[in-house]
């Protein structure tokens, strides 16, 4: 990765960055308590991947339609955000499979 690369990175960051401050308050406050939890969760690619952007281009399409932001997700958020990475593989899974456990192991 270049140096352009990682400017051009910033770059995209801060643009998101901006997206989501621009949120209605229950938006923004939803939408940084997803994020919180995919970090700590940690989907592989999250940072490289749609899936926040893809996120936030649901929640500014819900707030332009004017629906409540529980109305798009449900009251259980952690159960939402679960759904949404439900087949991606996780640093946590990486790290299992490395160790020699994983799913099957675990079952085993």
């Amino acid at each position: 990765m270049g140096i352009h690369d990682i400017i051009e990175g910033k770059k995209q960051w801060r643009a998101h960055v901006a997206r989501v401050k621009a949120l209605p308050r229950d938006y923004r406050i939803v939408y940084e308590e997803i994020q919180r939890y995919f970090f700590k969760v940690g989907p592989v690619g999250i940072g490289d991947g749609p899936l926040l952007p893809d996120l936030l281009d649901f929640f500014e399409q819900g707030a332009a339609d004017g629906k409540d932001v529980l109305e798009l997700i449900g009251d259980d958020v952690a159960a939402f955000c679960d759904e949404l990475i439900r087949d991606a593989p996780t640093y946590a899974d990486l790290h299992q499979r490395s160790l020699g456990g994983g799913p099957a192991a675990a079952k085993g």
